[in-house]
């Protein structure tokens, strides 16, 4: 069972107080537990089944302008208090940082807002392993999928406190419920894998089994035969398993961390432009059930909705309040990074959106990671398909994706098959002009 608020509340009131007597000037603490089981299935067997349990105290002391921070595992008092020691020693022999410190009270999260990020339900070992079956079953009906490397399904659920010395005490309890399945195919010489998957807070709200099974089947087999094609320059289109990679590179570029230490390749200037004016791109942690979704971020500050790029510009950047003490600002409740964050779907739909690419290439995978922060060059592996006179004809395998990424951003056109799959979430998107790398 995953420990009670109360358990969590009364160690972490315990270190406070230790840290306090101790001589520190401000402190936090995280204290969390969290419980994960996990299945494995392969080739119609159970082969693993494992559970696991961590519980651990994050301590962070302040001695004015130096801050130290340590991880114990072991809850015995004497080893906490011991713990606490080193925390403290070490920030005495810390350089001072004139930016550090915890936020102002007047940002720590007041307010009572359930988001619905905990299942209740206790699924039963025969439930979970059941839909695993369907799941793999399904998947193996396919004639040319010879193997599976495994239909995998995960539980984990979590409780965490944290609290600090300014006057913050919160905490939730949330869980996570995923399955992938991943499949091998063979047809001749040709032997191609790919998958699926599904992950949602709650076990009633995951993808259908079967459905997961025939999704992963189906790309694993058009994948087969793959050819090489020569290089060329042209429109590609990223499906939206790959297609969020370009929000992830944005967000990295946009941390306040990064501009501080200008490492991006964007300035970092609110109304700066970015994107096509029809594009915006919002980041929100109150989704309820989302997988992102918080009310307050890593060191207490309340989250809120921001809309990062609207109408094209640039209108909000990544913030805690260290970052934003080094830009004269004010932290936006994004320590830990951003939440639920995904491109506004188009209006476009998919056969529309490849429709006039006389030959372009369907990107479903990329690899590698080729992207430089600072200059914004992008060249990576891929894989996918070639698209002839609007149509997706075979596959092709043994590409390269090059292009500059702030060129690439202001061609961009999004279609509206946009789905909620993960915490970084996009639409397929077309991008007018790449350097396609083959043979």
């Amino acid at each position: 069972m995953i420990k009670d608020k109360q358990y969590l509340d009364d160690i972490g009131e315990f270190c406070l107080q230790e840290l306090k007597k101790i001589g520190t000037t401000a402190a936090e603490v995280i204290v969390a537990h969290s419980i994960s089981d996990e299945i494995l299935r392969r080739n119609r067997k159970i082969e693993e089944v494992n559970r696991s349990e961590d519980i651990g105290i994050s301590l962070t002391a302040y001695i004015d302008k130096k801050k130290s921070n340590i991880s114990i595992s072991n809850l015995n008092k004497t080893k906490i208090k011991q713990a606490i020691e080193r925390c403290y020693e070490m920030a005495k022999n810390t350089p001072e940082d004139v930016y550090c410190g915890l936020p102002d009270p007047k940002v720590f999260f007041k307010n009572e807002k359930n988001l619905d990020l905990f299942d209740e339900k206790i699924i039963s070992f025969e439930k979970k392993k059941n839909y695993l079956s369907e799941c793999e079953d399904e998947a193996l009906k396919n004639q040319k999928v010879n193997n599976s490397n495994g239909a995998t399904f995960t539980e984990i659920k979590s409780n965490f406190a944290l609290k600090n010395s300014s006057g913050f005490s919160d905490g939730y309890k949330s869980s996570i419920f995923s399955v992938s399945c991943d499949m091998v195919a063979q047809n001749g010489n040709s032997m191609e894998r790919d998958y699926e998957y599904s992950s949602k807070r709650f076990f009633d709200d995951l993808t259908d089994a079967k459905k997961i099974g025939k999704l992963c089947a189906d790309r694993t087999v058009k994948k087969l035969n793959p050819r090489k094609i020569k290089s060329f320059s042209g429109p590609a289109i990223f499906e939206p398993r790959v297609s969020s990679s370009f929000l992830s590179h944005l967000l990295s570029s946009i941390s306040g961390h990064n501009l501080a230490r200008k490492v991006s390749f964007i300035k970092g200037e609110i109304g700066e432009k970015l994107f096509p004016e029809n594009i915006n791109v919002v980041d929100d942690p109150l989704i309820l059930k989302g997988l992102g979704s918080k009310n307050f971020d890593s060191e207490g500050v309340t989250c809120n909705k921001l809309n990062i790029i609207k109408e094209g510009k640039l209108n909000s950047i990544i913030l805690d309040s260290y970052s934003a003490r080094i830009l004269k600002t004010v932290t936006n409740g994004r320590c830990g990074g951003a939440t639920n964050c995904y491109f506004e779907k188009g209006n476009i739909n998919k056969v529309d959106l490849l429709k006039g690419v006389n030959k372009g290439v369907y990107v479903t995978e990329l690899f590698g990671s080729g992207f430089n922060s600072i200059t914004g060059d992008f060249s990576k592996g891929g894989a996918g398909f070639l698209i002839e006179n609007g149509e997706i004809t075979y596959p092709i395998s043994e590409i390269t994706i090059a292009g500059n990424i702030k060129e690439m951003f202001k061609t961009m056109i999004l279609a509206d098959d946009l789905e909620f799959k993960s915490r970084i979430n996009s639409p397929s998107i077309r991008i007018e002009n790449i350097s396609v790398g083959g043979i």
